[in-house]
Order: C-alpha cells, then sequence, then structure tokens
C-alpha cells in the first residue's frame, strides 16, 4: 500500500533476513547490570518520573545499527538515559561527570 508507514526496527515479523534466527526461548539468569537497569526502571515508575509507554516509544527510536547491537537491558537504559535527559532530571554534562567519576570503579 502506497500511504504504509515504513517499518519501524523494532518491528521484525516477517522480516526475512531475522525468519531463520531461532529465538531463545530457555530462561535465562538475570545480571548484575539487567537487576540494577530493571530496579532503575522500577524506582521511576514508582515516582512516575516514566511511564512503560515511555520507556517503549524511546526503545523503539533507537537507530537500526545500534538496536541490533544492544541487549534487552541495554535497551532499556538507553531508553531510560534519553527519557531523563530529555525532561531535564539531569544533563548530558551531569551524566557524563558520573561516568567519568566511575572510571576507576567497576559498572
Amino acid at each position: 500500500m502506497k500511504d504504509e508507514l515504513p517499518r519501524a526496527m523494532h518491528d521484525m515479523g516477517g522480516v526475512s533476513k531475522f525468519m531463520c534466527d531461532p529465538v531463545d526461548t530457555e530462561p535465562h539468569a538475570l545480571n548484575d547490570f539487567d537487576k540494577e537497569v530493571d530496579a532503575i526502571r522500577q524506582l521511576l515508575g514508582m515516582k512516575k518520573l516514566m511511564s512503560v509507554d515511555e520507556m517503549r516509544r524511546a526503545i523503539e527510536a533507537i537507530p537500526e545499527e545500534q538496536y541490533l547491537r544492544m541487549s534487552y537491558y541495554q535497551k532499556w537504559m538507553r531508553s531510560i538515559t534519553d527519557n531523563m535527559l530529555s525532561k531535564g532530571i539531569f544533563t548530558e554534562a551531569e551524566l557524563r561527570e558520573a561516568l567519568a567519576s566511575q572510571d576507576g570503579a567497576k559498572l
């Protein structure tokens, strides 16, 4: 159909280059990063700073090249960061400073 919107990156259903990739349906343990990101998302939701819909929209906006390289929880963290920056919860300078202060510590 001529007026159809282009497929968004997250909408992989029926895309031939992904159809042959097996889907891992086995349960897996979450690592520390995964648990921390989930906890941050829950806290932001409880404090009404970010909704699940806002998180989803930001994940769907990640450029395809980056989206395909990121893990599930890396996408969540990218979304959280983008949402907090856009809402002015913290600035890019504050984020860079916080990351620099962690340089010697394990993240």
